[in-house]
């Protein structure tokens, strides 16, 4: 099996390279030679939490063998998820475009988010980073979180010709008919950020972004850990889940991910509840009257709370632990904004994952100058994973947003 790690640092090195690129012209050749020597200037570019915008990833897990079918085993089982957390790596490419390899220079991007939110403006503007670094032409636009609007985006898109299309599905399963009219248009597609239903990535040339599952399987040992550390001699620990929008994959990375990593590596941590806070999923004064009935309900047996993100859902969680006097709540989230890092420094949240915004949309924007720029790129390539705490929050301020 291939380490992640490796095919990640090996090909933004820029060492493998496809044979595309030998019948160029002139012309094409050398906006090619002058796309390739902008490599070691974008491997340079810093967040603005002074991260290395396009770090190496540190995923060295192996892909493991898929199950016959994962959807029979339970979901307290890590494999149940596997088309979901190991999406890309068994993809069945349909009629890909051609690549040319005849540079990035010039080359028209449109990437189409998800919604409006701060963590998308630093995505956003970490992709713009980049694309400006290969001096192609970029736009971004955001449906607000409606995937109607989403459909109708991409049908603007596709009328508009760009060299391609970047896009954040807001639906797993509705994913797999966007990217196959993209396809159909003979438009070049890259999925980024949530992972689509695999064969999504069938029509795409393949995907970047945060590894959810294996960051909140990180995340759930480290969790474990500290509510171990503070009930001591527990026979069974309740914990209770704030999940994110329903449909796209961090709705089931960053509960079930936890879920099925805790039934093996802490079996006496037991699920409580778990919900989206409605009608607003990143709401503090929903996501507080949701926290304020699981304490009336539960009591004391509601030792953690996992939250999906670490501003909003979070700020709400501490507001209602502060109205029912709870501190003894170990409370975890998906990173990494100035809120939570903030809560995290003051000692409220344990721990977050470092989620950083700006690479995730920089790492998009790079796997297409170096697609454009005839490497032979991988279905998938990870962003790097970090678990922050209060030793080392400290080295990512200032917060990208």
């Amino acid at each position: 099996m291939k380490r992640l790690a490796f095919i990640f640092a090996t090909l933004l090195l820029g060492t493998v390279i496809a044979v595309s690129g030998q019948n160029l012209s002139a012309a094409q050749q050398a906006n090619l030679t002058a796309s390739l020597a902008l490599d070691s200037a974008a491997m340079q570019l810093r967040s603005a939490d002074n991260q290395l915008l396009l770090a190496p990833s540190t995923d060295n897990r192996k892909v493991p063998t898929r199950p016959a079918d994962p959807s029979k085993l339970p979901e307290t089982n890590p494999l149940h998820w596997y088309d979901m957390e190991w999406a890309g790596w068994n993809v069945h490419p349909v009629n890909l475009p051609t690549q040319v390899g005849d540079g990035a220079i010039g080359k028209k991007i449109i990437m189409i988010v998800h919604g409006d939110h701060p963590w998308t403006t630093a995505c956003i503007l970490g992709a713009k980073k980049v694309a400006d670094a290969y001096h192609m032409e970029f736009k971004a636009w955001s449906p607000n979180w409606v995937k109607d609007v989403q459909d109708q985006m991409i049908d603007q898109a596709i009328n508009e010709r760009p060299d391609m299309i970047l896009l954040i599905p807001l639906d797993a399963k509705g994913a797999v008919q966007q990217a196959r009219k993209i396809n159909q248009a003979g438009i070049p597609l890259h999925i980024f950020n949530t992972l689509p239903d695999a064969a999504a990535l069938n029509y795409a040339l393949g995907w970047t972004g945060p590894d959810d599952f294996g960051q909140f399987r990180l995340l759930a040992r480290a969790w474990a850990d500290e509510l171990h550390r503070r009930n001591p001699g527990a026979s069974s620990i309740g914990v209770a889940y704030v999940q994110h929008a329903p449909g796209g994959s961090p709705f089931f990375a960053r509960s079930y991910g936890p879920i099925s990593e805790l039934s093996t590596y802490a079996p006496d941590i037991k699920t409580l509840a778990m919900a989206s806070p409605t009608p607003a999923t990143f709401d503090a004064n929903t996501t507080m009257q949701l926290v304020s009935d699981w304490l009336t309900k539960y009591g004391k047996e509601l030792k953690g709370i996992c939250a999906s993100d670490d501003s909003a859902q979070s700020l709400g969680i501490f507001q209602a632990l502060e109205k029912a006097g709870r501190k003894d709540v170990v409370v975890v989230a998906a990173g990494n904004s100035k809120q939570g890092m903030d809560l995290v420094k003051d000692g409220k949240l344990f721990a977050i994952t470092y989620q950083t915004a700006e690479g995730d949309g920089a790492l998009a924007v790079k796997y297409a100058a170096d697609w454009f720029d005839g490497k032979k790129m991988p279905p998938r390539m990870n962003l790097a994973q970090h678990i922050i705490t209060i030793k080392d929050v400290a080295n990512f301020y200032p917060p990208q947003w």
